[in-house]
C-alpha cells in the first residue's frame, strides 16, 4: 500500500492503528531499499514474512501477473496447476533470452531483478568465504558437472583446434564425464601418495604436458600441445587432498593454458577459497565452478561461476542456448536473504567446530576395532578411517559395511576397496574410488559439510560402532579376538553384550 492509500485508510480505521501499520510498511521498504542500494547480504537474515512479501513484489513485476494481461504468443506464462504456480511464486517466464541466459527478460522484470540481486548476494558470500578477489559471478540453472561442460565448450570457441584437457585425477564420474560431454579428450594426470594423502603436484602436470606431441596454434606462433585447459579440484573426497592451485595457476600462466577450478563444495571452507584467491592473483585462473546445493543448502539444480575477471564468465553465460528456469536462482536468493551475513558466518563457524569433533569421535570408534583415522589434514571437509583389519580379519567387503550404514539411514559415507579396476568413459582406472592406483588399504570416507549438527555426528558414530560390532560378532574368524575397548584391551563377550 502506498502513502495515499494509507491516508485513505486512516479515514476508515482508527488513525493510530493505521500509523503503526504504515511504520511497519516503511521498515519493510527500508530493507528492500538497502538491498537494492548496498547489493550485499543483509547483516541479519530476513524472516519468512519479509521474504514472502519481497517475492510477491518481484513476481508482480512479471507480465503474466499483470491485471487484464492478454497473451497471444506461444509462451505466455500460463500455469495450469495452482500448486505449481505457488511453488514458483507465479514466475513462469524464467531468466535470460535466446542469445544470453544473463540478459534481462522483457516479460519478466521481476525475475530479472531477482537474478541480478542474487548475483550480488552470491558474490558477497563468496568474498566472505575467502575468495576476496572475486569480481565476476554468473548463475547457471544446471548442476556442477554440466556447468563445467559449458565452460569447456566456451573455451573451445576461444581455442579452436584444442581438445585435450589435462584432468587432474579425482575419482568421481561427473568430473570426467563433463570433459567427454564437451567432446574433449581427457588426459589423465595421475596422482601419488604422500603419507596417507593422495596428491597431484606441478611436476606431474609438467610430465603430462611433455608426453604430448607438439601442436601449433592456428597462427603457427606457439605450441599448444592441443591442450584446451587444465581442470584442478579443490573440494574432494579424502584421502584425496585439494590441488595446489597456486602452483598450478603459475604453471598455466607460464604455458598460456586456461585453468578451470572445480570447487564444487569448497565455498564452505576458507582454506579452499583462500587458495583460490591466492591462485587468481599469483597465476592464471579463468573460472571457478561451485554448486548451489552443496554450499548454500538449497535443492540440486544450480551452479555458480566465479572469477577475478569477467571475460570467461560472460562467455559461458552467452553460450547457454535460450532462456532458463529461474527456480534454482529463486531458491538461492530466498535462502541467502534468510541466512543473512550473520547466519552464513555462523554456519561456516559451526561446520569448522563440528569438523574437529567429528574427526575425534570417528577416531575413537576406529581405535576400538584396530583401525585409525587417516592423516589427511590438507582436506578441510572430508576425512577417512581405515577398514584394513575389519575387511581382512572378517572377510567382509567394504561395500557391505557401506550398505549396512545406508540401511541404518546413514548417507554420504563412501566405503572404498582401493583395488578396484573400472573403465570410465573408455579409460581404465586402477584403484578407482581411491583417486590413485594401489592405495594401501580399504577405507571409509565421510564429510563434515555445512549444516551438519551435533546430532548428525553423535548418531552416525553410534551407528558406525554398531555396524562394526555386528560385522565382528557375526563374521569373527581365527586370529580376531573381538573389538577393543577405550584402553585398547579386548572386550569379553560378557562386556560386549552389556
Amino acid at each position: 500500500m502506498d502513502e495515499l492509500n494509507f491516508d485513505l485508510a486512516s479515514k476508515l480505521v482508527e488513525p493510530s492503528y493505521i500509523h503503526q501499520a504504515r511504520d511497519a510498511h516503511r521498515t519493510r521498504l527500508g530493507r528492500v531499499r538497502r538491498l537494492l542500494s548496498q547489493r550485499r547480504l543483509p547483516e541479519r537474515g530476513w524472516d519468512d514474512a519479509d521474504v514472502r512479501w519481497m517475492m510477491g513484489q518481484l513476481a508482480a513485476m512479471d507480465s503474466n501477473q499483470f491485471p487484464e494481461q492478454v497473451g497471444v504468443g506461444e509462451r505466455e506464462g500460463r500455469v495450469y496447476s495452482s500448486v505449481v504456480r505457488e511453488r514458483h511464486w507465479g514466475m513462469a517466464h524464467g531468466m535470460g533470452r535466446a542469445g544470453d541466459v544473463n540478459a534481462d527478460q522483457p516479460k519478466a522484470a521481476g525475475a530479472s531483478l531477482l537474478v541480478r540481486l542474487a548475483q550480488y548476494l552470491v558474490r558477497d558470500a563468496i568474498r566472505r568465504s575467502g575468495f576476496e578477489s572475486c569480481r565476476a559471478v554468473g548463475l547457471l540453472p544446471v548442476a556442477t558437472g554440466m556447468a563445467l561442460t559449458l565452460c569447456l565448450l566456451a573455451l573451445r570457441r576461444q581455442r579452436p583446434g584444442c581438445r585435450r584437457v589435462l584432468w587432474l585425477r579425482v575419482d568421481q564420474k561427473s568430473c570426467l564425464k563433463c570433459v567427454t560431454a564437451a567432446d574433449c579428450e581427457p588426459v589423465v594426470v595421475e596422482s601419488r601418495l604422500q603419507g596417507d594423502q593422495v596428491v597431484i603436484d606441478r611436476e606431474a602436470l609438467q610430465r603430462a604436458w611433455d608426453a604430448l606431441p607438439a601442436v601449433s596454434d592456428e597462427n603457427g606462433t606457439r605450441d599448444t600441445r592441443g591442450v584446451l585447459c587444465v581442470i584442478s579440484t579443490t573440494s574432494c573426497f579424502a584421502p584425496r587432498a585439494p590441488d595446489d592451485v597456486v602452483r598450478i595457476a603459475q604453471w598455466c600462466r607460464a604455458h598460456d593454458v586456461p585453468h578451470v577450478i572445480n570447487n564444487a563444495y569448497g565455498l564452505q571452507a576458507r582454506r579452499c577459497c583462500g587458495r583460490i584467491c591466492a591462485a587468481s592473483r599469483a597465476g592464471r585462473v579463468d573460472v571457478v565452478v561451485q554448486s548451489f546445493d552443496k554450499n548454500f543448502m538449497v535443492p540440486v539444480g544450480g551452479a555458480v561461476l566465479a572469477a577475478r575477471h569477467s571475460d570467461m564468465v560472460q562467455r559461458v553465460l552467452q553460450l547457454y542456448p535460450g532462456r532458463a528456469s529461474v527456480a534454482p536462482v529463486a531458491d538461492l536468493f530466498i535462502t541467502l536473504l534468510q541466512m543473512g551475513a550473520d547466519g552464513y558466518a555462523q554456519l561456516l563457524r559451526e561446520r569448522e567446530h563440528w569438523n574437529g569433533h567429528f574427526r575425534r569421535q570417528v577416531a575413537q570408534v576406529a581405535q576400538r576395532y584396530g583401525e585409525r583415522l587417516l592423516h589427511t589434514d590438507d582436506n578441510p571437509i572430508s576425512f577417512a578411517m581405515t577398514l584394513q583389519h575389519i575387511t581382512e580379519s572378517c572377510a567382509v567387503e567394504p561395500a557391505h559395511i557401506g550398505s549396512m550404514l545406508y540401511a541404518r539411514r546413514c548417507s554420504g559415507s563412501r566405503a572404498i576397496l582401493a583395488t578396484e579396476r573400472r573403465c570410465i568413459e573408455g579409460i581404465e582406472f586402477v584403484g578407482y574410488g581411491a583417486h590413485v592406483a594401489h592405495y594401501p588399504c580399504a577405507y571409509l570416507s565421510m564429510a563434515c559439510a555445512i549444516g551438519i549438527t551435533q546430532r548428525d555426528v553423535e548418531v552416525f558414530c553410534e551407528r558406525l560402532d554398531a555396524v562394526l560390532r555386528q560385522v565382528v560378532a557375526v563374521q569373527r574368524v581365527s586370529g580376531w579376538n573381538g573389538p577393543l575397548n577405550e584402553t585398547g584391551d579386548h572386550v569379553s563377550d560378557a562386556d560386549e553384550h552389556g
